[in-house]
């Protein structure tokens, strides 16, 4: 079978025996919006062609989920914290968040630990996958007023580095890390020295939901150690739905990611900014336009064409149009600078993704979306993977380099004294090697 190609006779036939008999419990047991968490996945399942088929042709050593939100209640000494809104019955809209946040990641509200259940539940997701495949946990600093202070009353949750640190040290083979460090904070420096001594692999931000303006002269001697060190600066722009935060919408608009460019910092546009509008600043008038033209205006500027990525988290999701899907699908000159991402534990949030909706924009095969549904009841991480694997437009698919995301972070090595950056597994580097060696394979997680 040539690599990614499907026997459409035999999907069919695995797709109607699925339904008319090893699954039958799954249409008992499964709400339309609720997760039903069936674990463990089925081996009949495990070994599906649409499955072996999304592996084929890829590296699973290279293979790293450049989005993944690490979250918990700090009930496991953490740190991490949550609003308080979303546990008073009084806020409705927060309560419901946090349901459907936890019943997405598979963990209920009554766990001994939340912190160690969440972690738990995305380790046996992980499992599914080869030897070698990794997540980057997204630590989540607070909002903090525009005199740098932290504004707990402004901030939806919040997951401390140390936290998002100890979690991947505790599993390398599986996990890295991401830091999350407020650009305004009196120590924003000597936290990023530390980030970066301690192997964190990027920064992320949330400019509406944290308070960031990426044009903030503060942020210039941010911008000028990020650029030393290559570390990626994640940057969510457009509209931001599940984390309202600080609620500056008009801070996610992408072209304020010139400011990191022009400092030579590597961008990684979180989503594409595939939702809402914003201001297009470089008009007179400056009129409000989708903010995925606003990247696509990015992305194709040559100034940024070494710097500028985007990752894909999100991108099917039922609140991004047919045309923007087709849009990324196609454009195969992006995909060298597009980075395979799941936004978990939001493809567990059963709403957010419609198969069918899919196959009726001609994205999807029709024979693959009920074997995708059963696959996501047991494992939205896989499901999400698989997904993107299959998805085609214009005779075009999400080239395997989407899924070559390791090489973007992997960083050199800076051997001035008290300056050195971390290999791409975590460690710091030999202050003789210009490059940091790749992880080692190692066996799956039981």
């Amino acid at each position: 079978m040539a690599p990614h190609s499907l026997s459409r006779r035999r999907l069919l036939c695995c797709g109607a025996a699925a339904a008319a008999g090893l699954f039958t419990s799954l249409a008992r047991a499964r709400a339309p919006w609720i997760n039903p968490c069936l674990s463990p996945l089925p081996e009949p399942l495990a070994r599906h062609d649409l499955v072996l088929g999304a592996f084929e042709g890829l590296n699973p050593e290279a293979l790293w989920d450049v989005h993944a939100h690490l979250l918990g209640t700090g009930g496991s000494g953490s740190g991490c914290s949550i609003h308080p809104a979303m546990n008073q019955w009084w806020h409705p809209v927060d309560v419901v968040r946090r349901h459907a946040i936890l019943n997405a990641a598979c963990v209920g509200a009554d766990a001994p630990s939340i912190d160690r259940a969440y972690v738990d539940r995305l380790l046996g997701h992980a499992a599914a996958f080869p030897a070698g495949a990794r997540w980057l946990l997204f630590a989540f600093e607070r909002a903090h007023s525009g005199a740098g202070a932290p504004d707990a009353a402004g901030s939806t949750f919040h997951v401390p580095d140390r936290y998002a640190a100890r979690v991947a040290a505790a599993n390398p083979d599986r996990f890295g890390w991401v830091a999350s460090i407020h650009p305004y904070a009196a120590d924003a420096l000597a936290r990023l020295n530390q980030a970066i001594d301690d192997g964190a692999l990027a920064i992320k931000w949330l400019p509406s939901a944290m308070n960031i303006d990426l044009r903030d002269p503060r942020c210039r001697p941010f911008y000028d150690r990020l650029a030393a060190s290559r570390l990626p600066l994640v940057v969510h722009c457009g509209e931001e739905k599940a984390v309202p935060g600080a609620g500056r919408d008009e801070l996610g608009n992408p072209l304020h990611a010139r400011a990191p460019l022009a400092q030579g910092v590597r961008v990684l546009m979180a989503h594409c900014a595939s939702l809402g509008r914003a201001l297009g600043l470089d008009r007179r008038s400056a009129p409000r336009v989708a903010a995925f033209d606003l990247f696509a205006r990015l992305m194709d500027e040559p100034a940024h064409e070494q710097l500028l990525l985007g990752d894909i988290s999100a991108l099917l999701q039922v609140n991004r149009s047919a045309a923007l899907q087709r849009r990324l699908i196609e454009r195969s000159d992006w995909h060298p600078r597009l980075l395979h991402g799941s936004d978990h534990p939001l493809p567990g949030i059963m709403p957010l993704y419609r198969t069918q909706r899919l196959v009726d924009a001609g994205l999807l095969d029709a024979v693959a979306a009920p074997v995708l549904d059963l696959i996501r009841a047991y494992n939205p991480l896989l499901f999400d993977f698989v997904l993107k694997r299959h998805v085609r437009s214009g005779g075009q698919r999400l080239a395997s380099v989407v899924f070559d995301t390791r090489r973007h972070f992997v960083r050199v090595a800076i051997c001035s004294p008290g300056n050195i950056a971390t290999t791409g597994s975590g460690r710091r580097p030999r202050r003789h090697e210009q490059h940091a060696r790749p992880p080692q394979p190692v066996r799956a997680a039981a």
